[in-house]
């Protein structure tokens, strides 16, 4: 089992709208969020300027690539998110805790989680699938949905990143812990695993 991308290796892509990687079971960072989190005129916005980039810098990256990615475009989205917009259905312990039972359904049988946070209005996660990670999201969504109750309440796709090496594992597992800083104890659910607890 590879932990971390191997960049001559085959990549199976999947998603019309916004490719998907996956090699295997080699680790993802994943972001998805509450479909009300974020104004639309803002994405839209947000998404026209990144397929722009993105049409003059085809995948797979390079290290400078994905640094400039994420300071264009990661960053302006994760600071939206965290300024709360939305119905932030997870400031409720007990919408976590459904969340967080559906999370950890299938621990080390179809997934093995390193990290992860719920925040108020949007997750992060950090695991080695060993199903395709859309049918994953699919299944987290779908369930969690259901037994909160509340209809459709997720935006419709997910951000997914596959972790290049040991360093960008680190950097993952510091961005999760570092995440909900700014939230009051209780409003936010963070878990980390063995391999993630290592990471100083």
């Amino acid at each position: 089992m590879a932990d971390f991308l191997n960049p001559s290796g085959e990549i199976w892509k999947h998603g019309p709208e916004l490719p998907h990687w996956q090699q295997g079971e080699v680790m993802q960072f994943v972001t998805f969020r509450l479909g009300d989190a974020m104004p639309a005129t803002k994405v839209r916005q947000w998404r026209e300027a990144r397929d722009i980039w993105r049409s003059h810098h085809p995948q797979p990256w390079s290290e400078d690539d994905e640094r400039e990615y994420h300071r264009r475009f990661t960053c302006k989205l994760e600071y939206w998110l965290d300024e709360g917009a939305g119905s932030c259905l997870f400031r409720v312990p007990h919408a976590r805790e459904i969340m967080t039972e559906v999370l950890m359904r299938f621990q080390g049988e179809k997934v093995e989680h390193h990290a992860w946070v719920i925040m108020p209005n949007h997750l992060h996660l950090l695991f080695s699938p060993t199903d395709p990670i859309e049918m994953l999201v699919k299944a987290w969504k779908g369930v969690s949905a259901r037994r909160l109750g509340q209809g459709g309440i997720w935006q419709k796709n997910y951000r997914d990143t596959m972790i290049r090496d040991g360093g960008h594992f680190a950097n993952a597992v510091r961005y999760i812990r570092r995440n909900p800083a700014k939230l009051l104890t209780g409003t936010f659910t963070l878990w980390e695993g063995q391999r993630a607890l290592a990471v100083h």
